[in-house]
This record gives C-alpha cells, sequence and structure tokens, in this order.
C-alpha cells in the first residue's frame, strides 16, 4: 500500500466527531445553555450518529449478506431508542406519549413514504410497478403489529385512564 493512499485512522472523522461529541456531552451535561450551544451539541450529537453507522455500515460489509443487513438494521434500531429514551427520560411527563408518536411516524413513513415513493419510481421507469411481496408483506406486517400494539391497544385497557399502558401490560408487550 502506499503512503498516498494510506489512511490515518486518529485524523479520520468517523473518530474525531464522537469524540468532539463526548466532550461536548461533557461540558454540557446539567447546564443551561444559550440557543447557539444547543445547536453546537446538537451538530456534534448528529455527527455522532453518522460515525456510528458509517462504522456499522463498514462492519456491515464485511460480514456480507444477510448479517450485514442485520448489523445495520440493529445498529439503527438501538441509535434511535437511545435518542428516544433519552428525550423520554429527561421530559417528564410531557414526553409520555413520544414513544407511540415515534411509532405513529414510522408507519406513516413506511406505508406512505417509502411504499408509495417506490411503486411512483417503479411505475415512472417501468410503467408497471414490480414487487417483492414476501419481503414487503413481512416489513408492513411487522409494522401493523407494532401500530396496533401501541397505538390501538392502548387506547382499549382499563387499567390507566388515556391510551396508556400499565406497568404489568409494558412488561408483556416487551417480553412479547
Amino acid at each position: 500500500m502506499s503512503t498516498a493512499t494510506r489512511r490515518f485512522p486518529l485524523t479520520d472523522w468517523t473518530v474525531v466527531v464522537p469524540v468532539v461529541a463526548l466532550l461536548a456531552l461533557v461540558f454540557s451535561w446539567g447546564r443551561d445553555l444559550p440557543g447557539f450551544a444547543v445547536g453546537l451539541v446538537a451538530l456534534c450529537l448528529g455527527g455522532a450518529v453518522l460515525a456510528a453507522v458509517h462504522h456499522a455500515e463498514v462492519v456491515a460489509h464485511r460480514v456480507g449478506e444477510p448479517f450485514g443487513s442485520l448489523v445495520l438494521a440493529v445498529a439503527v434500531t438501538v441509535i434511535e431508542v437511545a435518542l428516544i429514551v433519552t428525550l423520554m427520560a429527561d421530559g417528564g411527563d410531557k414526553t409520555a406519549s413520544l414513544a407511540r408518536d415515534t411509532v405513529f411516524a414510522a408507519v406513516m413513513i413506511t406505508c406512505n413514504g417509502i411504499v408509495g415513493l417506490s411503486l411512483l419510481v417503479g411505475a415512472l421507469r417501468n410503467r408497471v410497478a414490480v414487487f417483492n411481496a414476501e419481503g414487503s408483506g413481512a416489513a408492513l406486517a411487522t409494522v401493523a403489529t407494532l401500530a396496533v400494539l401501541s397505538l390501538v391497544l392502548p387506547t382499549f385497557t382499563t387499567s390507566k385512564p388515556g391510551p396508556e399502558f400499565s406497568t404489568a401490560q409494558l412488561t408483556f408487550a416487551a417480553v412479547a
């Protein structure tokens, strides 16, 4: 390998950005920040998330299919759940419905955005949209199950007022 193509890992953005984000976290933890500092910390968080996804993508390429797709899916899911849990833990009662709202957003993005855009692009390119019914059926079944479990079912339970699960119901949903 020539020296022109050698990469030094300490100067790679995927190493530098998470370190900068960690420093931003350390210096901003528990403080009231002005608007520009909040924006800077949010930028650092976004960069750290992109670096984590990049690392997961590198691992996914090395592992190959089908495990590479699973590595990427698990990495993105862990990042998303961590962000939601962090927001819910810090927000108090105002964020009690954040997880439910997130599932609703995922349903809307999946059903309307991804499926609709895929059908539109397929029809524009080939005049007839062809899709893998097995794969899309499995994805939509998963989204429908999550939607019923988190959006519909809490409305009909009587253990707590309003569309909320009790602790026992949440434990069952987590295990199931």
